[in-house]
């Protein structure tokens, strides 16, 4: 499923119309983005189906896959997602 099929099937289930269905979910998208950049402490939680929260990954040591030479991949931020009981249990049972 990608985006344009997300913005359809909310549009189906709901009563907006593609442009706003199209409307919310970008403003999801940046709300979540948004305060997990702000503030990489803070995470979103929307119960039943999940969190979402900045985590740090320290520097490491790695190799350049093409040249086999050693390098460092720098620290970074990276998203995570972790999955709400009710999301597996629905995966689990289908």
């Amino acid at each position: 499923m990608n985006k344009s099929d997300l913005v359809d099937q909310i549009a189906d289930k709901t009563d907006l119309s593609k442009r706003q269905a199209n409307d919310a979910v970008d403003a999801f998208t940046e709300s979540v983005v948004e305060t997990l950049e702000n503030d990489s402490e803070d995470k979103v939680t929307i119960p039943g189906f999940g969190s979402f929260r900045a985590s740090h990954r320290s520097a490491r040591k790695g190799r350049n896959p093409q040249t086999g030479e050693p390098m460092t991949i720098p620290a970074q931020t990276v998203p995570r997602f972790k999955a709400g009981k009710n999301f597996k249990e629905r995966l689990k049972n289908s």
